[in-house]
């Protein structure tokens, strides 16, 4: 089940794909799209509408970010060991955990802004684990068994401010408009495996990443319990699980994002973002 919003920005209305692909309006059925719809039991009553019995939404609305509700963005830093290698750092022992701010949440095709003083904004595509039921302290056994779902997250950061100026990386990753999601919500039994999902992004139709989940150092399963071991996670809370190499800082020379640019980025099953890139202003 792919579970989306969609319409103006803070006017957006719930809807679902249909097995064609087709957006149909969900407003008969729920207020909103929201956290309280995460839950296995919560998800399994809409999985038993019909969707050709739900309005057909005509045209190309724009799309917000899924749903409502996000208490957390946990992001985990150099996952993948070759964008840890082009990044000239070495692979983690541990997981390594930071938090994007709630306010850099955007719709997966609303302009990406550069920030003011930004000199090297940059790309990251990656995978988010989207939280259902609340996990505090979950063995990695049954830590999937705590997932509502996946989407598609574009870990937006500025380098400069990232690692240059005291090295807080939080400073580099919470700018407005950082953090698109979406286009949908996939529930994760459409997901059978988490490990085995292609990741691409392009810049100006560019390839510039080409990766794949298989390469993770740490799998979605041991990311959930790990996290669950020093933040509780709630229902709409979201994992982005690390990038695959192609990012702007690990190109030579460097590439970072200007205004004008477009940024097309993907994950298999899960939809695609595009984004627009302009000046703060």
């Amino acid at each position: 089940m792919k579970l989306l919003r969609y319409g103006p920005a803070g006017r957006e209305r719930p809807g679902m794909l249909d097995a064609q692909g087709r957006l149909r309006d969900l407003s008969g059925v729920i207020g909103h799209v929201t956290s309280e719809h995460l839950s296995d039991r919560a998800l399994a009553r809409l999985r038993k509408l019909d969707p050709a019995s739900l309005p057909l939404v005509r045209g190309t609305p724009r799309l917000g970010v899924p749903y409502l509700g996000i208490s957390k963005l946990v992001a985990i830093g150099l996952n993948y060991a070759d964008h840890a290698a082009e990044a000239g750092l070495a692979a983690p022992s541990e997981p390594i955990v930071f938090l994007k701010a709630t306010t850099c949440i955007n719709g997966p095709c609303d302009d990406l802004v550069i920030p003011v003083g930004s000199t090297k904004t940059d790309w990251e595509v990656e995978l988010g684990v989207v939280i259902g039921t609340k996990a505090q302290y979950v063995p990695e056994g049954t830590a999937l068994d705590h997932v509502a779902g996946y989407c598609v997250v574009n870990d937006v950061s500025e380098r400069n401010f990232q690692l240059e100026r005291g090295g807080q990386w939080d400073r580099g990753k919470g700018c407005d408009t950082f953090g698109p999601i979406g286009p949908w919500l996939v529930t994760r039994d459409e997901v059978p495996d988490p490990q085995a999902l292609d990741l691409w992004l392009d810049v100006n139709g560019e390839p510039m990443q080409r990766g794949s989940t298989r390469t993770m150092i740490f799998g979605v399963a041991h990311l959930v319990s790990y996290v669950s071991r020093f933040m509780t996670l709630l229902p709409g809370d979201i994992i982005a699980t690390g990038t695959p190499p192609g990012v702007g800082m690990g190109r030579k020379p460097p590439r970072y994002l200007k205004p004008g640019d477009v940024v097309t980025l993907g994950v298999a099953g899960l939809g695609e973002q595009r984004q627009r890139v302009r000046a703060h202003g």
